[in-house]
């Protein structure tokens, strides 16, 4: 329970930021929404822990975004539709469209809703242009696990594999490379400086390393 008050409080807080303008009981009743959805029994890793660890990186960080509250929303909505029997980038593509319909909802501009909802399909590709650094503090975050320590690293790659349980373990491991391989052939895998200085070598060895092991 205080986990999910907490994670009220920083929600409301960030519409209030960008400047949605419903009242406190609309705004935790959005907020209340997402957690639902974060929280659908299909999801092992896209869950609540990875929403909250997004938006600490983003909270330690804001400084390297010209709007972090967009950031902050684009981070609570960016799986807010996660279905691992979706196509291509469906679930991208919903859960921006939910963005924008939820915050318009709210009473945030047009301009703001319309900006975290592009911030939110940038997550299918994670490629960001370099004038764009509240997308590129977005992706960053969301791709923060993938320069973990060893272990945590193992955690995430078990719980990937058990969202896809239903997909065959060839059929997987063709598809999980094909992941890996278009993460490896970013120019960069993390745009901020400070978070590619910190993070670039050890995601790479950590894919490196996955990548090998599935072939």
């Amino acid at each position: 329970m205080a986990r999910v008050t907490s994670l009220l409080r920083r929600w409301v807080r960030a519409a209030r930021g960008a400047g949605a303008t419903a009242g406190d009981a609309d705004l935790e009743a959005a907020g209340g929404y997402l957690i639902g959805r974060w929280s659908e029994p299909h999801r092992a890793y896209h869950d609540i822990t990875h929403l909250t660890a997004v938006l600490d990186v983003v909270d330690r960080h804001a400084g390297l975004a010209p709007h972090p509250d967009r950031v902050r929303l684009a981070a609570w909505t960016h799986d807010a539709v996660y279905d691992p029997r979706a196509l291509g980038d469906a679930n991208e593509r919903d859960s921006a469209a939910l963005a924008r319909d939820l915050l318009t909802t709210l009473g945030a501009p047009a301009e703001v809703a319309a900006d975290v909802a592009r911030l939110v399909s940038l997550t299918a590709g994670h490629a960001t242009a370099g004038d764009d650094p509240d997308g590129g503090l977005l992706c960053d975050a969301d791709l923060a696990i993938l320069a973990s320590d060893d272990d945590r690293y193992a955690e995430y790659v078990a719980a990937i594999r058990q969202e896809y349980a239903h997909v065959p373990e060839e059929a997987f491991r063709a598809g999980r490379a094909r992941v890996l391989r278009a993460l490896l052939a970013l120019p960069s895998i993390y745009r901020r400086p400070p978070l590619k200085e910190a993070w670039e070598s050890r995601a790479r060895a950590n894919l490196t390393r996955e990548l090998d092991e599935l072939s």
